[in-house]
């Protein structure tokens, strides 16, 4: 877990707390009661809204740049087309590549991990 996330998950939850302590502490105090099965259900349901915004807010939100080209096939499996000694062709998500295996010799057949690019070829890893 990031340093920012538990800061990102306490800012979720600020309404839930924020309308807990005005529905159970403020409006009690001020003569005005709300019952407890309305109390619940507007903070279940402001719990429901946190879990389903929660990934996208964790994700970076709109500021989160996308992964696209050859950088968003980083930790993706690759199978060896071509015998990586350490060059050769990989297949991944359907293309072939050209791919240098940074950790020995690749046979083909064999599922490797893309770890980076290096220009227009995969650096890839052998599983194990």
């Amino acid at each position: 877990m990031k340093a920012s996330e538990p800061l990102k998950l306490l800012a979720l939850a600020a309404d839930e707390i924020i309308v807990g302590l005005f529905l159970l502490v403020v409006l009690p105090a001020a003569g005005i009661d709300i019952p407890l099965p309305m109390t619940a259900a507007i903070i279940l349901a402001l719990l429901i809204k946190d879990f389903l915004i929660a990934p996208f807010v964790l994700r970076g939100g709109l500021s989160a740049r996308p992964k696209t080209g050859p950088e968003s096939l980083i930790g993706k499996e690759a199978l060896v087309i071509e015998e990586l000694s350490p060059e050769g062709v990989v297949k991944v998500e359907g293309e072939m590549w050209k791919a240098e295996c940074l950790n020995g010799n690749a046979e083909r057949g064999e599922s490797v991990t893309i770890v980076g690019l290096k220009g227009a070829k995969l650096l890839v890893e052998r599983r194990g």
